[in-house]
C-alpha cells in the first residue's frame, strides 16, 4: 500500500517549487452596485484591511463610517464577489473619494470598475470628475492614468499633526462616453 501523492504529483511538485504564484480567491460573481446604509459595517472591515495593508487612508479616522460618508456625498458604490464586500468608491459633487479594493482583490479590475461607475454617474450629473491622490500611491495612480486620467497638479497639502504630504490632483479625460 503506498502513501503520500499519487504517482507523478510529487515530482512535478518538486519540478516546480518555487515558481508558481500564491493562489489568489477566485471572484467568480464580481458585481458593482450601489452602497446602503446596511454596507457600512463591511465598507468599514474593508477599510481596516486596506488600511493595514497599505496605509490608505493616510491616518485612520476617529469614525470610520462617517469617514466613508463624507458631506456633499452624491453617490457610493461596493464592489462585491462572493457576497462579500470587497470594494468601495464615493462620489462627492464632482469628486471620486474612498477608492479602495482589499488587497486579495487587487488586479481583478474591481478598481476600475468602481472608478467607472464614479464617472458615469458624474457625466449623468453633467460634470468632469477629479480625485486626490498621495503621490507614493502609485498602484492607484497607475490605475488612474491607464483609464485616461490626466495629472493637472502636484502640491505639498497640510494633512494635520504634523503631516506634510505631496498629493496628484487628476481630472477623467474630457469626453468619455459613459460605459
Amino acid at each position: 500500500m503506498r502513501f503520500g501523492p499519487p504517482r507523478g504529483v510529487a515530482a512535478h511538485h518538486r519540478a516546480f517549487a518555487g515558481r508558481t504564484r500564491p493562489a489568489r480567491p477566485c471572484f467568480a460573481a464580481r458585481m458593482i452596485r450601489k452602497r446602503h446604509d446596511t454596507d457600512l459595517d463591511a465598507c468599514v472591515a474593508l477599510l481596516a484591511a486596506v488600511h493595514t495593508h497599505s496605509g490608505y487612508p493616510h491616518r485612520w479616522p476617529d469614525d470610520p463610517a462617517r469617514w466613508l460618508t463624507p458631506d456633499g456625498l452624491t453617490d457610493a458604490w461596493v464592489a462585491e464577489a462572493d457576497g462579500a464586500v470587497v470594494g468601495h468608491a464615493a462620489l462627492c459633487g464632482n469628486e471620486v473619494s474612498r477608492l479602495c479594493v482589499a488587497p486579495a482583490a487587487r488586479g481583478t479590475g474591481l478598481g476600475g470598475r468602481l472608478l467607472r461607475a464614479a464617472e458615469t454617474r458624474a457625466a449623468a450629473r453633467g460634470v468632469r470628475p477629479v480625485l486626490t491622490v498621495k503621490a507614493t500611491d502609485t498602484a492607484a495612480i497607475g490605475l488612474y492614468e491607464r483609464r485616461g486620467w490626466i495629472r493637472r497638479a502636484t502640491e505639498r497639502e497640510d494633512w494635520g499633526h504634523g503631516g506634510t504630504v505631496t498629493v496628484h490632483r487628476y481630472e477623467a479625460p474630457a469626453g468619455r462616453p459613459a460605459h
